[in-house]
């Protein structure tokens, strides 16, 4: 085990982790997928980024890193995005060096010790998944969001090892003629995914926070 770092915990997933601000997603169990209606837009795996950000108890020691997209694809129909799907690359998990201010620590330490059996067992579990279940419109007098320009709300499940759980969370979706952007920035709890490091009561878990900032800015270009 490593022990050069405090223990620390990602996720999926995007958008930059300068602010602690973000909104809270609703958790629930593993929904039906989405139908993929309409003309079809392939992820741009170069143009969509993923980052995550996580802290100690009270948000102190914030790292923060990013991780790649390695396939997907979403739908659109009348205007409208109706459902989709991308595979996140766990392998390619790394954590920014600005994030790492100890003197002899390095980010490439965190790295493995995050990809290790202790946290994401990437050897074993590669790949993160989600799954869009529905795309609604998002209503402000209904909900409240910390995301300048959300205009929908989107659910989907979110598979990390061998757990799926839903999600739901404002995104800003923009679609062109040609392409489909969107961006979101939520928080998600480690726990509902049996995420702890060495096991679930112990001190050394406790002093990692529960909830991981996940920002994405999605790119997809029709086919």
């Amino acid at each position: 085990m490593n022990q050069k770092f405090p223990a620390f915990i990602l996720m999926l997933a995007l958008a930059a982790c300068g602010g602690n601000e973000a909104d809270k997603a609703a958790t629930t169990e593993k929904q039906e997928a989405a139908a993929t209606t309409g003309a079809s837009y392939a992820i741009d795996t170069t143009a969509t980024t993923v980052n995550w950000r996580a802290t100690h108890k009270g948000g102190m020691a914030p790292r923060f890193g990013s991780i790649k997209v390695s396939n997907g694809s979403v739908s659109v129909e009348n205007g409208a995005l109706t459902g989709g799907s991308f595979d996140v690359n766990l392998t390619t998990l790394t954590t920014d060096p600005a994030s790492v201010t100890e003197a002899g620590k390095k980010a490439a330490d965190l790295d493995g010790h995050l990809k290790s059996p202790d946290f994401f067992n990437v050897a074993k579990y590669p790949t993160a998944k989600f799954v869009i279940t529905a795309v609604t419109a998002y209503d402000s007098t209904k909900a409240k969001s910390l995301l300048p320009g959300a205009t929908n709300l989107i659910s989907g499940n979110l598979t990390l090892k061998d757990s799926t759980l839903n999600i739901t969370f404002p995104a800003q979706v923009t679609i062109g003629a040609s392409d489909v952007t969107a961006t979101a920035k939520f928080v998600i709890d480690r726990t509902a995914w049996g995420i702890n490091y060495k096991t679930e009561g112990s001190p050394e878990n406790w002093m990692i926070s529960k909830d991981i900032e996940i920002g994405f800015t999605l790119k997809a270009v029709k086919k």
